[in-house]
């Protein structure tokens, strides 16, 4: 579960710019969903229009965006199917230390991919 290689010129600048702003946010609400005992795998889905993942968490219009920010976990994904239950061990041995990576999923319409993009150092 690498980052795609796809990512790289189509959607990493955009998703960087974006994240230098709300990367704080992001990392807060990280931790709260760990701390308060909903997962341990917090995944950002992040799409530029509306898809049914998660609940919004930042909208692209709030702080001019490019992209919508959700926030679910790793349990909706099983439930959904998009991570097959046998595959649920692979993901949380690829899923980064939450403390130093954000897990989003890119939703676009070429693609849908993982990618974990490392929260500024303080």
């Amino acid at each position: 579960m690498d980052n795609n290689p796809e990512l790289s010129g189509k959607y990493l600048g955009t998703i960087t710019e974006d994240f230098v702003a709300i990367s704080d946010t992001l990392k807060e609400a990280s931790y709260a969903v760990r701390q308060r005992g909903f997962s341990e795998f917090p995944i950002f889905p992040i799409c530029k229009t509306e898809q049914p993942i998660g609940q919004v968490l930042i909208g692209a219009g709030e702080l001019n965006l490019t992209w919508n920010y959700f926030i679910t976990y790793l349990d909706e994904f099983v439930q959904r199917k998009i991570i097959d239950e046998d595959k649920v061990e692979e993901f949380k041995q690829a899923y980064k230390n939450p403390d130093e990576f954000c897990c989003l999923f890119v939703v676009d319409t070429d693609m849908t991919s993982f990618v974990y993009v490392p929260y500024p150092e303080d």
